[in-house]
């Protein structure tokens, strides 16, 4: 009996492997690469499309309830970062995101799901805006699997306190950077 319960705990982790990691994806954003005008700002001086990326998503843990979506700029001049786009409870059974789905009056984010306020003080997506001259910001796309169906917040909480209610929930997380700047 010892060496069967030995045997399975030795197999556990090829067998997570080979169930596939987490991942995040998008078509207009490669890892690591340069983020396009068609998803920059229009404002603060930015004249972009403003339009949110499609994302996917694949290999969720087991017991995901729902979702939720965060893009985080940890470059900006402010001493705490900038949330650029909240959406949480997205439902388990979503795996991504039309380009465009960042626009709340667009109606093409998923039934039920909240997008709340970014750091542009109000909710959906905010594309890259870094201040002239400073070096490239990464921005951070993540997607979390949630223990829950749903979080308790609404359109008008900030990141930091969705960011707060999503990380006490979270059983997974599935993240890449793109990156822009301005001179």
């Amino acid at each position: 009996m010892l060496r069967r319960l030995l045997f399975v705990v030795a197999l556990l982790p090829a067998l997570a492997f080979a169930a596939g990691s987490f991942t995040l994806s998008s078509a207009e954003i490669k890892p690591n690469a340069t983020i396009a005008e068609a998803q920059i700002f229009k404002g603060f001086g930015c004249d972009g499309g403003n339009v949110s990326p499609s994302l996917a998503w694949k290999n969720a843990p087991a017991g995901t309830k729902s979702f939720a979506l965060t893009v985080y700029d940890p470059d900006a001049p402010t001493g705490s970062g900038w949330w650029h786009w909240v959406m949480f409870n997205i439902p388990a059974d979503v795996n991504a995101l039309p380009a465009g789905a960042g626009d709340p009056a667009g109606g093409k984010a998923p039934r039920g799901a909240i997008q709340s306020r970014t750091d542009f003080g109000k909710p959906g997506y905010g594309g890259p805006c870094p201040p002239k001259g400073d070096r490239p910001h990464r921005y951070i796309f993540t997607i979390h699997a949630l223990k829950v169906d749903h979080i308790d917040a609404d359109q008008d909480a900030g990141g930091a306190l969705a960011g707060f209610m999503i990380n006490a929930n979270q059983i997974g997380k599935a993240t890449f950077t793109g990156k822009y700047g301005r001179k």
